[in-house]
């Protein structure tokens, strides 16, 4: 309903984001590393890859290296983008910063792109 793409569901966004992230600070990406990451069972996060496979959002090597495609890393960087910036709007109205990074991990998934860019604009002004 509220998700970015029809093709893409909350699990399969924080999936992608969760990848982004730890690309930005591993050499390389694994299945055993997003388990880790998000403190899920190893066939868990391997059904899910398989899913995100089918979907062209991600390319798995035969060594077991997870890459974002091009359409996973425009979903995984808009979600990431969006928990971000909600978190800290929230923040700044004086929410503790654990409840505002939760709460914008609910909302970054919800939210219309119209609703999203019109609060930036809103913020940006203030």
């Amino acid at each position: 309903m509220g998700n970015i793409s029809n093709d893409t569901t909350e699990s399969s966004e924080n999936y992608l984001e969760t990848i982004l992230l730890l690309g930005k600070k591993l050499p390389v990406v694994r299945s055993v590393d997003v388990a880790n990451e998000l403190n899920f069972k190893k066939s868990s996060v391997s059904i899910a890859m398989k899913n995100l496979r089918e979907k062209n959002y991600i390319t798995v090597t035969d060594a077991g290296f997870i890459y974002l495609t091009d359409t996973g890393r425009d979903i995984a960087e808009m979600i990431y983008e969006r928990h971000e910036f909600l978190s800290s709007w929230l923040v700044k109205l004086g929410v503790d910063e654990t409840i505002a990074s939760e709460d914008a991990c609910k909302m970054e998934h919800v939210i219309s792109k119209e609703s999203f860019e019109a609060i930036k604009r809103f913020v940006s002004k203030c």
